[in-house]
């Protein structure tokens, strides 16, 4: 979900020259300044990695829900998996501007209770100490705007059914919850005018977005 809301704010940013996708499916939409790379296994970057070089700015908004994993294999597709790319994208491309979507909640300590926030928290941290320009965007809820659906089928269940009460909790708690246009816009503005915030709640995040 925050994926797509990401990009349809790079689509139509004209600054931009070129916009490249990662992932194990189609985007469903075609621009001149978009190209794809579809890929099975995204744990392996060798197959592609000729495609990764000359890029400002990784916006890294891949994720799975910790509902129903075993910490084990959640820390593969979060920690493993994150932490493999922005290995492989700071040796192409050095300075690189690294913005990884963790979320409200995340442990920096790596020591709570809660296995997926901590699991977030070890993720930033090693980011944190890669040369690399990282920063960690946690926002709370997000509002999916412009007909952008999640494709985790218990989250668009709740989105679907919460979608009256969206407005009233943007206008009781305006500093809790953001939307995917705004993400998006605050991810660009990062990666133009950089941060001095290695971490951005949705406070953040929603200033930074105008």
């Amino acid at each position: 979900m925050v994926g797509q809301g990401v990009l349809r704010e790079c689509l139509l940013d004209p600054d931009l020259d070129e916009i490249l996708c990662v992932g194990r499916s189609a985007v469903g939409q075609s621009h001149p300044k978009l190209r794809e790379i579809l890929v099975p296994d995204l744990m392996e970057t060798s197959g592609f990695e000729a495609e990764l070089g000359g890029f400002d700015a990784c916006f890294f908004c891949l994720g799975v829900s910790a509902f129903g994993m075993k910490e084990p294999d959640y820390r593969r597709l979060t920690f493993d998996l994150t932490l493999g790319v922005a290995r492989t994208l700071v040796r192409l491309n050095p300075g690189m501007t690294f913005i990884y979507v963790s979320g409200s909640g995340t442990d920096s300590t790596e020591h709570g209770r809660i296995m997926w926030a901590r699991v977030k928290g070890e993720t930033e941290n090693a980011l944190r100490r890669l040369p690399l320009k990282a920063v960690m965007f946690r926002p709370g809820l997000i509002v999916a705007l412009h007909g952008i659906k999640s494709r985790t089928k218990l989250y668009h269940v709740i989105y679907s059914l919460g979608r009256p009460f969206w407005a009233p909790l943007g206008m009781l708690f305006p500093h809790s919850v953001t939307t995917t246009e705004k993400v998006g816009r605050a991810m660009l503005a990062v990666a133009r005018s950089g941060t001095s915030k290695p971490i951005l709640e949705p406070r953040d995040i929603n200033a930074l977005a105008g």
